[in-house]
C-alpha cells in the first residue's frame, strides 16, 4: 500500500496535520496503537480542553533553541484555530490570561479533528502497533517502508506525532525517540513537565496538613539572571505541592534548586502587624488569617514560639521575622510526582536537526511535530497550540503525488 504521508500518533499534532495534508490532496494514513484517538485532548482541561490562548508568544515555550518554534506559531495563530472552532459550531470560552475552553466538552475538539481528517479522505487504522521504520526506495524515489500489525505500508513521507512520556497510562511511550535515534537524530534529555512536586517526608510533616489548601502565590526558581516567577494557585498536598503556580514552575525547576514562594503576594504584612500590634490582641495566627487561609495561619505560627502569643506581646523583631518568612519561603523540592502527574514532556527531538520551516528533520521525508519536539509551553493552552501550529507548518510542507 502506498501512501503520501503516512502520520504515526493520532494525537493532537498528528490528527490535524492529518486533516490539512488530506484537503491538501495528498494519500494520508494515520497510524496509532490505541483504540481511542486523542486522550489527551479528552482529559484535558478538566474534560473541557485548555485548546489555545488568545496571547501566545514564543517566550511562553521552552526550548534548548528558543527561536525555533517563532516560525510554526506566526503561521498558524490562536485567532486561525479560532476561525475553525467557528466554522465547526464549536462554542468556547475563556477563563482567565488567556485562557479558552470548550463550553461542552473536549469531545467537541476531537469530533471536530475527525471532521477535518474525513474532508481529507485521510485513512485511519486503529488499534495498529509499528514495529518498524526503514528507509528505502519508494517509485524510483527516497521513502519509508513501515512493519505494523496490519502489514506492510510504503509512503513517501513519515510525520512522527507520537507525543512525550507524560501520562503513560493514556499510552505514552518513547517511541517517537527511538526512531529519531535510528535516523541519527539527537535528543535534548526529557523529563517530566507541568508536574507537582515532592519533598521530603519527614521535612514536609508539618505541611501535609494543610493538604487541599489553595491560595494564591508567587513563586520563582533559578539564579539572578536565569530567575523565572509566576504569580499563580498554589496547592498543598500530602506530598507537596501543585496548582498552576507550582506546574508552571516544575518547567523550569532543576534538581537540587531552591523554590521561593511569597504566600501573600498582594499586600503588605510587615506594616499589616505593626499595625495589628498597637490596635489588637488577638492571637498572631487570628491575625495572619485576616490575609491567609485560617489553616495556613495556625500552621506558620507553630514554626516559632515567638509568634504563638498575642500580637501586642511580640517583639517587633518577631514579627518583622514572620512577614518575611511568608514572603521569602525558600525550599528545596526532592524530586517531581514523574511522568504519571505530568501533563507535558519537556526535551525532545533536538530543533537542531529540523527545519523550523517545515519541521522534516536532516534525513529526507521524515518529519516531527507535536510535544515530542523540544518545544515545552506553559501551562494555559499554549501546548495544544504548538500541536495546530507545528501540524499545520508541516502539512503545508509536504510534498504531494
Amino acid at each position: 500500500m502506498l501512501y503520501d504521508v503516512v502520520i504515526i500518533g493520532a494525537g493532537a499534532a498528528g490528527l490535524f496535520c492529518a486533516g490539512v495534508a488530506g484537503q491538501r490532496g495528498l494519500k494520508v494514513l494515520v497510524l496509532d496503537h490505541s483504540e481511542r484517538v486523542a486522550e489527551k485532548i479528552r482529559i484535558s482541561g478538566g474534560g473541557r480542553c485548555n485548546f489555545t490562548n488568545r496571547d501566545v508568544l514564543p517566550s511562553n515555550f521552552i526550548s534548548e533553541n528558543p527561536r525555533f518554534c517563532r516560525s510554526a506559531l506566526s503561521r498558524y495563530s490562536p485567532g486561525d484555530f479560532l476561525q475553525l472552532l467557528q466554522r465547526h459550531g464549536v462554542a468556547f470560552h475563556e477563563k482567565h490570561k488567556g485562557q479558552l475552553f470548550c463550553d461542552r466538552s473536549a469531545e467537541d475538539i476531537i469530533a471536530l479533528l475527525l471532521r477535518e481528517c474525513d474532508a481529507g479522505g485521510v485513512a485511519r487504522w486503529q488499534p495498529c502497533r509499528v514495529q518498524g521504520v526503514r528507509a528505502l526506495q519508494v517509485s524510483g524515489a527516497d521513502g519509508y517502508g513501515l512493519d505494523t500489525d496490519r502489514g506492510e505500508v510504503h509512503t513517501r513521507s513519515v510525520v512522527v506525532a507520537t507525543g512525550g512520556l507524560s501520562i503513560p497510562k493514556i499510552g505514552a511511550s518513547d517511541f517517537g525517540y527511538r526512531i529519531a535515534q535510528q535516523f541519527g537524530l539527537r535528543r535534548v534529555a526529557t523529563a517530566p513537565a507541568l508536574v507537582p512536586l515532592t519533598f521530603d517526608e519527614t521535612a514536609w510533616a508539618p505541611y501535609a496538613q494543610l493538604a487541599g489548601l489553595s491560595l494564591p502565590v508567587l513563586m520563582e526558581t533559578g539564579a539572578k539572571k536565569e530567575r523565572i516567577s509566576f504569580g499563580e494557585d498554589l496547592l498543598f498536598t500530602h506530598r507537596g505541592l501543585s496548582g498552576p503556580a507550582v506546574l508552571q514552575i516544575s518547567s523550569y525547576w532543576r534538581e537540587q534548586q531552591a523554590i521561593r514562594l511569597n504566600l501573600a503576594p498582594t499586600c503588605d504584612l510587615p506594616t499589616l502587624l505593626a499595625q495589628a500590634k498597637s490596635r489588637s490582641r488577638k492571637l498572631i495566627a487570628n491575625e495572619l488569617a485576616t490575609q491567609l487561609p485560617s489553616r495556613l495561619a495556625d500552621a506558620w505560627v507553630q514554626r516559632d514560639s515567638a509568634w504563638q502569643r498575642p500580637v501586642d506581646q511580640a517583639t517587633d523583631k518577631a514579627l518583622a521575622a514572620l512577614a518575611q518568612s511568608l514572603a521569602q519561603w525558600e525550599l528545596i523540592p526532592t524530586g517531581t510526582e514523574g511522568y504519571k502527574k505530568a501533563e507535558v514532556t519537556r526535551g525532545g527531538v533536538d530543533t537542531r536537526d529540523l527545519s523550523s520551516q517545515t519541521l522534516e528533520s536532516t534525513h529526507k521525508g521524515l518529519y516531527f511535530i507535536g510535544e515530542v519536539v523540544d518545544v515545552t509551553g506553559w501551562l494555559g493552552g499554549y501546548n495544544f497550540q504548538w500541536a495546530w501550529a507545528s501540524g499545520f507548518a508541516c502539512a503545508q510542507s509536504l510534498p504531494g503525488a
